[in-house]
């Protein structure tokens, strides 16, 4: 089945969604980033929808990209922190890989013809002492390149077991170029199929390490603003060779692409990276899981220069979404916690029915990273309408904000409206009793 939306171009549209880390919403010049220019990320803005409420499924890496590959809150596979050691996932109580039996937005896209790629950072397991992780196939991709934390990494940049080495073949500043030359291959090499493409770079992740020569000028420091501000001009210049370069291939077949990130910032230099919204990386504060987001297409079906300020969109909407705009049919008894979307990705602003919720850190052991100071949040969230309420799930430590009034969430309302916050601290309370513990 064809939608209407694609009346003019009646061949399934390629899809590509980038999904970057570690990116805060302060970091691009379009969104307000003051740290150094990013002209090829703002021109994919010009040329596209620019989204102003986008949210993540959580916090942090692994449980963030659960929710966009299932369109499921990721605390429904016992995924709530990111994935690393037996040890640390088990203090964490959480599994040890993504379930290879739940729905993934590739598997479905190849049920309906799609050819299906991830390249980049996985993160959904394998890696560290997780050898029995599903492969890639069994998720729906029939290709893969990827880094340490995943079942099948590329020998070129996995010389030793860690997410980085001098002794790597690709070095850690070409990365993100290695993986825009492949997806651009995965593409010429599948001219007459769909294409659908997980670009997952692991810029603007720590560490920041720049070229050799940019070495020399800042030897010490991978975790320094100057390191940051060369990976990230490496990193807008390599996402727009990706977009000129698919400009080029002159297909008649219409390319979408998606630009976000999995979560907030780490570090987030005093919140400047974060847009100057409270909270970060492991934080379920705005700062934490309010990204950026750019939808961009090569036959203008998708209108230009759009700013959406009201349409409130998770990543828990891309499933349903990106089948809408394919025209793919949802697998046989699917239910999503997102929403489709799609009218709001095409230029036509909708409103959200569907609450969004969050939940992080269920006990204090390390395996949850928890941010200094007041970017440390309660351990579950809810955003309804304007209202935001945060909460710990023993009930303690309740804030409301009116997040259009109150952005930066330093005002906390809950006394002000005892309606509202019973409403939502209810609601919450009744989401995170409902979701599965880790042996269920």
């Amino acid at each position: 089945m064809i939608p209407f939306i694609f009346s003019t171009a009646p061949q399934q549209p390629n899809i590509i969604i980038i999904l970057t880390d570690d990116m805060g919403y302060g970091d691009i010049g379009v969104y307000g980033g003051k740290f150094i220019p990013t002209p090829c990320i703002d021109r994919m803005a010009a040329e596209g929808i620019r989204f102003l409420q986008y949210y993540s499924a959580s916090p942090i890496s692994s449980p963030s990209r659960a929710g966009l590959l299932t369109g499921i809150h990721p605390a429904n596979w016992n995924i709530n922190s990111y994935l690393q050691t037996r040890e640390g996932n088990k203090a964490a109580e959480m599994a040890d890989f993504l379930n290879p039996e739940a729905p993934t937005l590739p598997r479905t896209l190849k049920a309906a013809g799609y050819k299906t790629a991830h390249i980049g950072k996985w993160h959904l397991g394998g890696g560290r002492d997780v050898h029995n992780a599903p492969p890639f196939a069994d998720y729906g991709y029939d290709e893969h390149c990827s880094t340490y934390e995943s079942p099948q990494p590329d020998p070129l940049i996995t010389a030793t077991d860690w997410i980085w080495s001098p002794k790597d073949s690709i070095k850690r500043w070409n990365r993100t170029a290695y993986f825009v030359d492949k997806t651009l291959d995965f593409l010429k090499r599948h001219p007459d199929e769909p294409c659908f493409i997980n670009l997952w770079p692991d810029d603007t992740h720590t560490p920041w390490i720049g070229n050799s020569e940019e070495q020399a000028i800042f030897p010490d420091g991978a975790e320094s603003e100057k390191n940051f501000r060369s990976v990230l001009a490496e990193y807008d210049k390599q996402i727009g060779r990706l977009l000129q370069e698919i400009q080029k291939l002159q297909s008649d077949r219409n390319t979408i692409v998606i630009f976000t990130s999995d979560n907030g910032p780490a570090p987030s230099f005093l919140g400047s990276r974060s847009g100057n919204m409270r909270g970060c990386k492991a934080s379920l504060f705005e700062g934490g899981t309010h990204l950026p987001f750019i939808i961009w297409d090569t036959q203008n079906l998708i209108p230009q220069g759009q700013l959406d300020q009201t349409t409130v969109v998770s990543a828990l909407d891309m499933f349903e979404s990106l089948c809408a705009l394919s025209g793919t049919p949802l697998p046989d008894g699917y239910q999503s916690d997102g929403t489709d979307m799609s009218k709001a990705l095409l230029g036509e602003p909708q409103n959200r029915e569907k609450p969004l919720y969050w939940e992080y850190r269920r006990n204090d052991n390390k395996a949850f990273p928890k941010p200094k100071g007041t970017d440390a949040s309660p351990n579950v969230a809810i955003r309804k309408g304007d209202w935001k309420l945060l909460i710990n799930f023993d009930g303690s430590d309740v804030m409301l904000y009116h997040l259009q009034n109150n952005p930066r969430e330093n005002m906390d309302v809950s006394d002000k409206y005892p309606e509202i916050t019973n409403e939502l601290k209810a609601l919450a309370l009744s989401w995170r009793s409902a979701l599965p513990k880790l042996n269920d």
